[in-house]
């Protein structure tokens, strides 16, 4: 069995490889100016040769899907005109067919409303522990007033919807999913009166797991309702998601007429809901608390690679760093399942 599993991996790591070996025979260099070689390994130590084969072809075809991502750069419209992004060099956006793909294809999310797609890091990656993206979603729920803003209690609304957040987790549970706790503030919410923009960040833990997960949110608002940004990440990236962030906030806008300064009194439609509210994840509160919670939470399990007949369930962390050593490595055990990954 050993012996089986070592030639599948050989071969596995020979396909991945193949180039860079090729471009060392060709033009050897000395070891120092060799880049790092990201080239992921993977440790099928124990597990069946037949799944050993299925893991492999599975994680050969999420490969391909990240290799066809069709990234783009500069000023992107979205929404049929609705609004604009105004990317500088250090972002691209992914279109909603190819965020589809990242979200549900690559990092195993469950299917939900298609979004308006996604701004990523120009380094950015789908596969690896470093990815990070923000997700664009529009509400039209209508014009949403701001004048509870000054006023909100920011400790008891946390405590309101960790109270709301446990609920959620019973029904996570019930359908399957592990328990999600809110943690807490990552960074407390601010409103921007001048820009009518709002963003805030919550640390989140899902099942029994030593990481946790970011959410850092991002609420633009409009004449007809509501533009969201929610960036999704591991809690050591905060420091570098909220700079980031704080670019994405300048580089968002409604175009004219979309504008919250567009508003028609009397004739548009008003939210039935404020400032609180869009901190508490209730944008869409007809659709129930669970379904709300699944569709913004959606980092409730990065980098999953479901499909393999239940063998495994890579997530949130599909590759683990080696102390000491620039190569990635998955560690799968002979249940198929990669150690220290969890599940949404």
């Amino acid at each position: 069995m050993k012996t089986t599993l070592l030639f599948a991996l050989l071969i596995f790591s020979a396909a991945f490889c193949l180039n860079t070996v090729s471009a060392e025979k060709k033009q050897p260099k000395p070891a120092k100016e060799q880049p790092e070689d990201s080239t992921p390994k993977i440790d099928l130590e124990d597990v069946p040769p037949e799944k050993a084969a299925e893991i492999l072809k599975k994680f050969e075809a999420v490969r391909k899907i990240e290799s066809e991502l069709k990234f783009q750069q500069g000023v992107i419209t979205i929404k049929d005109g609705l609004a604009k992004l105004s990317l500088p060099e250090t972002f691209r956006y992914l279109d909603p067919n190819d965020t589809e793909k990242v979200l549900v294809d690559i990092w195993g999310n469950p299917p939900r409303e298609k979004s308006l797609g996604m701004i990523v890091p120009t380094d950015f990656k789908a596969i690896g522990d470093a990815s990070w993206a923000v997700v664009i979603t529009y509400e039209e729920d209508g014009y949403v007033k701001d004048d509870d803003a000054a006023s909100i209690n920011y400790t008891d609304l946390l405590k309101q919807m960790q109270e709301s957040t446990r609920e959620a987790s019973e029904e996570r549970k019930k359908a399957g999913y592990e328990a999600i706790e809110l943690v807490g503030w990552a960074e407390p919410p601010h409103y921007d009166n001048a820009s009518h923009k709002l963003y805030w960040a919550k640390e989140l833990k899902f099942g029994d797991g030593e990481e946790h997960t970011l959410n850092y949110d991002i609420r633009a608002l409009g004449r007809r309702g509501v533009l969201s940004l929610n960036a999704v990440g591991s809690m050591e990236q905060l420091k570098d998601i909220k700079t980031d962030m704080q670019a994405v906030l300048g580089f968002v806008e409604f175009n004219e007429g979309h504008r919250y300064g567009d508003y028609l009194a009397g004739t548009d439609k008003v939210a039935t809901y404020g400032i609180a509210a869009l901190i508490a994840g209730k944008l869409a509160a007809k659709a129930g608390l669970f379904k709300v919670l699944l569709g913004l939470l959606i980092a409730g399990k990065k980098f999953v690679i479901i499909g393999v007949i239940g063998l495994i369930a890579l997530a949130r962390k599909l590759f683990s760093r080696k102390s000491g050593s620039a190569d990635e490595t998955i560690s799968i055990s002979s249940s198929g399942e990669s150690s220290g990954n969890q599940a949404l």
